[in-house]
């Protein structure tokens, strides 16, 4: 069983993040693992070990061959990583990206399935896993909060606001799971030591055989504008109807 983890590495949320002249953020210096893209790796490695072989890959995009956050992922217990860095992608959309992991995928070879988070922390757009899957030409299956693989099938409970559905297709696949799908274990000593020493392909988007018309950026951020403060909420007095105004409002947002 070949997994292979999609794995954003991203300025440190806990440091205020700054944009470029572009409005674009700002990846310069180390970058950190996507907390979200953690429990991928758990979950990758778990798979491949109840299957009884095969390995996990990480693919990533990156600027200036940054790897502290691939380095988090492999000594996790990952074997390798694929690391597209390329001044090309500064600025990149979601298909761009997209299209960029889906070419890593095809250069890992024989990958069994793809692991993605549901969205980055720091983009939110959650389009790249079905992007990639039509790339690919593969069965894509989201939001998944438990992943069981039988045979040549993936199968998913797929978390919706009332429960959960319960979602099959046949391998290869991309599925993107919810955070807690599993608890993602703590880089041991040991694990980090072993790190250094992985492998990590660091390849250009010519390498992968990306022209520059297939990467041209195709949108534009033309301006950026703090959110507005909050207003004051609405006091309602209890006279003995306020229920009736509680009613008006929530029939307002269409609640009821």
């Amino acid at each position: 069983m070949n997994v292979v983890v999609c794995v954003k590495q991203i300025p440190d949320p806990a440091v205020p993040g700054e944009l470029n002249s572009d409005h674009t953020l700002k990846r310069e210096g180390k970058l950190i693992l996507d907390e979200s893209d953690s429990y991928g790796v758990e979950m990758a490695l778990q798979l491949v070990d109840k299957a009884g072989g095969g390995e996990v890959t990480l693919i990533s995009m990156a600027p200036n061959g940054e790897v502290s956050g691939l380095r988090t992922a492999l000594a996790m217990g990952a074997a390798k990583a694929i690391l597209v860095s390329d001044d090309a992608l500064a600025g990149a959309d979601s298909l761009t990206t997209a299209k960029v992991l889906a070419k890593c995928v095809e250069r890992a070879e024989g990958t069994d399935l793809v692991l993605t988070a549901t969205e980055s922390t720091d983009g939110y757009t959650g389009t790249i896993p079905a992007q990639m899957a039509e790339l690919l030409g593969w069965p894509s299956l989201t939001f998944a909060k438990e992943v069981h693989l039988e045979g040549g099938t993936a199968k998913i409970q797929r978390q919706t606001e009332a429960g959960y559905d319960v979602v099959e297709a046949s391998l290869p696949a991309v599925v993107s799971v919810t955070a807690g799908v599993v608890e993602p274990r703590y880089p041991s000593f040991k694990g980090i030591m072993a790190a250094k020493s992985k492998p990590v392909d660091q390849v250009t988007t010519a390498d992968l055989g990306l022209s520059a018309e297939a990467i041209a950026p195709n949108q534009t951020i033309v301006n950026v504008a703090a959110a507005p403060p909050r207003e004051a909420g609405e006091k309602i007095e209890d006279d003995g109807t306020a229920f009736e105004k509680v009613v008006e409002f929530l029939d307002g947002l269409k609640v009821i």
